[in-house]
């Protein structure tokens, strides 16, 4: 048993100046990711700053079509919220494949963002892994890594990050707010996550005691064509093998705009910046989006048991960029 202390922020100023008083501090929203990584000795926090009572829970329609959701509304109440639905399918859907209806309705958009991943070898508590222990290796390189990542990866970690709406989030531009001891911060979604490099247990750029307070998703008309597709090994809530988010405009048969983002094969939720710029100005057809997909692909770097990932990740993109095209059906 570890002890832990407790304390209830009454409001976001007050959050901040509590987790400033220990450096093992932790904010605790749901609780669905940090009590799991506590319980298993993953995280070291040992005060927990429960923030549940600031007014953080709303979802706010912007003039321009935007949205901004509050850092603390729950995954449920975000997936259905007629606005999301309407201007941003790909988020929505994102939400309800992304756990269990229990899990979504604890679950905060915040929380999910800050999550750590599910490879096993960071959770099992004694691999050696960069993540849990900076320097003691990544016992992913040559081991079991067939759900782990073929894009952005470094020889100190390959393990992938598993948010499903975070693989929407940044194929739309969103900017995470925060409030922390140094005033306010937009954060551009793609700046949000990290790569690895030589430092993977630094995953955000946000300091201790930083706390997000809400995702703001500038208006994009091409939104309302997008589609959130997740490949897996079971329909009943597993972890993307490959998701995919896509959105295409296309003006008399050519591709004039194009939103695309995977889950699954990136150690960061992936912009696929290569294939939207091998398709604008494409014709808006299967052999154009094939070639976008490959040139995607040019940099991933495989392992003994991920290198499907390679081809079905291409053809999940094609898929995503098909059903676009049709409006929306896969």
């Amino acid at each position: 048993m570890r002890p832990l202390t407790y304390s209830r922020a009454a409001d976001v100023e007050d959050a901040v100046a509590l987790a400033a008083t220990s450096p093992t501090s932790a904010f605790l929203a749901g609780g669905t990711t940090e009590v799991d990584l506590i319980r298993a000795g993953i995280s070291r926090s040992d005060h927990l700053i429960d923030i549940n009572d600031l007014p953080l829970t709303g979802v706010e329609e912007r003039p321009d079509g935007g949205l901004h959701i509050g850092a603390l509304a729950r995954m449920s109440d975000v997936a259905r919220t007629p606005s999301v639905v309407r201007e941003f399918p790909a988020i929505s859907r994102a939400l309800l494949l992304g756990a269990s209806e229990q899990l979504r309705n604890m679950a905060s958009l915040g929380g999910n963002l800050r999550q750590r991943t599910r490879c096993a070898y960071l959770r099992d508590g004694v691999s050696p892994c960069n993540k849990r222990e900076p320097g003691s290796g990544c016992s992913a390189l040559e081991g079991l890594n067939r759900g782990h990542a073929i894009l952005g990866t470094s020889e100190h970690c390959i393990a992938t990050h598993p948010s499903d709406v975070a693989v929407a989030l940044v194929a739309f531009d969103a900017v995470v707010q925060t409030v922390g001891p140094d005033g306010e911060r937009a954060i551009a979604f793609d700046d949000f996550f990290l790569l690895p490099g030589e430092t993977p247990e630094v995953e955000h750029p946000i300091a201790h005691g930083e706390l997000i307070v809400g995702i703001d998703v500038p208006g994009a008309p091409i939104g309302r064509r997008s589609i959130y597709l997740k490949f897996r090994d079971r329909q009943s809530y597993e972890f993307a093998l490959v998701s995919v988010a896509a959105a295409i405009e296309v003006d008399d048969g050519t591709v004039t705009d194009v939103r695309l983002a995977l889950g699954g094969v990136g150690t960061k939720p992936w912009r696929a910046r290569r294939a939207e710029a091998a398709l604008v100005g494409a014709p808006a057809e299967e052999e154009s989006f094939r070639r976008a997909a490959a040139a995607e692909f040019e940099t991933a770097v495989v392992r003994e048991h991920n290198a499907f990932k390679v081809e079905f990740a291409q053809r999940a993109l094609v898929r995503g960029l098909t059903a676009s095209l049709r409006g929306g059906r896969p």
